[in-house]
């Protein structure tokens, strides 16, 4: 089965309340922290209001590749249209068809059409945050390979030092440096106060396309750990491989690549699927190791004085939570409601909490038995998940189902802000 979606229709447009009266943003200087998604998506709209932009970040040059990422819904939709990227993002999508369940011996279980995975359009998190970086890049000024170092704030501003870069001052400091946000850990403190362990771990890299993939991917599980061989891009020489285990929370470091490879390596010996031994062997010598728990942040609030969490920063799941919409959805609402409010940051960031905390907290939810549903902890509750993936991906279910999907993403009614500039 090959999932399609139309590139130059959209279905009835999320509903909106009337056009809210917004102002120039042109004498406000922002700092933004992270340059993945959000950051950037933020960066499109403070652009289109007048202000004057500044995104840093970390790694030395834009990320390329990593998992893909969907859009569903009329949410969804209507802000991607609204950012000028609709189309841009149906081109390069991963056109990512069936994916299917296996035995042991590599017969088939159950088929899960694509709309399971890959909602109404899926895309590499690498291409869509190029896709944002070159609809900015002349308009907002991105510093690669820095990191900031300290935030100190007064009545007028905040002063910021970097690891490398001289000291400047913001009006505005913006935290859109994902899960483990170092902006957070300054502002409002410890990640351990946030960070809800859900039990799972989740890992990811590329290997050879040795099972002759072509957008399609095949999943074994057995109690407590999955193994997925995937090929997104149709590249004929490359696929990824997805591992997902339970466990108690583990002590490890982060940034250390062999502990996590061997972690891995442990936790995955003796998988009895005919195709693991092969996909552990591209384990050793991996150069794109992925690796994290699975869990969500749960602030108590998203600002404190200037500074304002973004995306997985101040709400983020994982896996499983629609991270990415979500994240284009509350850049469109926090840039909005700024400007609503003439750049009033306690007013805007208010409102913006506002509109977007139930929202983002109902796609969290969606997220919470992601670890558990990837890998049933028992042979019996793995039975039943197939179960439900037959009855659900059946042809007379699956448009109900699609509809369940898309109901957290959906859940926001969506103002029109209405930037004087409203093109890409």
């Amino acid at each position: 089965m090959t999932h399609t979606t139309p590139t130059n229709t959209e279905s009835a447009p999320a509903k909106s309340t009337r056009r809210v009266a917004t102002r120039s943003l042109a004498h406000l200087d922002v700092l933004i922290s992270g340059a993945s998604v959000a950051g950037p998506a933020l960066a499109l709209w403070l652009a289109r209001y007048g202000a004057r932009v500044t995104v840093v970040e970390k790694a030395p040059a834009l990320r390329e590749g990593g998992f893909a990422v969907d859009f569903r819904g009329d949410v969804h939709r209507t802000v991607l249209r609204r950012m000028g990227i609709w189309d841009e993002v149906h081109r390069r999508q991963t056109h990512m068809g069936h994916q299917t369940v296996v035995e042991a011996d590599d017969t088939e279980r159950v088929a899960l059409p694509a709309f399971f995975m890959s909602g109404d359009v899926e895309i590499f998190r690498g291409d869509l945050s190029k896709i944002l970086y070159e609809r900015t890049a002349d308009r907002v000024e991105y510093v690669f390979g820095d990191s900031v170092a300290t935030l100190t704030e007064d009545s007028e501003g905040v002063d910021v030092t970097f690891d490398h870069g001289a000291p400047r001052r913001f009006d505005l400091v913006v935290g859109a440096d994902g899960l483990h946000s170092h902006t957070r850990r300054l502002v409002f403190g410890d990640e351990s106060r946030y960070l809800r362990f859900l039990g799972y771990y989740v890992a990811g890299f590329g290997i050879p396309n040795d099972l002759g993939l072509d957008r399609t991917a095949r999943l074994y599980s057995e109690p407590g750990r999955t193994v997925v061989i995937n090929n997104y891009d149709g590249a004929p020489d490359r696929a990824g491989v997805g591992l997902v285990f339970r466990s108690d929370r583990l002590d490890y470091d982060r940034h250390d690549t062999a502990q996590q490879k061997k972690i891995l390596a442990d936790r995955f010996a003796g998988m009895g699927w005919k195709h693991a031994p092969k996909a552990l062997e591209g384990l050793e010598s991996a150069d794109d190791l992925y690796f994290d728990a699975i869990a969500q942040i749960h602030v108590d609030r998203l600002s404190k004085g200037r500074v304002v969490l973004l995306g997985d920063a101040g709400y983020g799941a994982t896996m499983g939570g629609i991270g990415t919409g979500t994240a284009l959805v509350s850049a469109y609402v926090l840039a909005g409601e700024l400007a609503a409010a003439g750049g009033d940051h306690r007013a805007g960031f208010a409102a913006y909490e506002a509109e977007i905390r139930d929202y983002a907290k109902g796609c969290q939810k969606s997220a919470d038995n992601a670890g558990p549903f990837l890998a049933p902890p028992t042979e019996k509750k793995i039975r039943s998940r197939d179960r439900a993936y037959r009855v659900l991906g059946s042809r007379l279910l699956a448009g109900l189902f699609k509809k369940l999907t898309e109901k957290a993403a959906s859940d926001l009614v969506l103002k029109d802000y209405a930037p004087v500039d409203r093109q890409p």
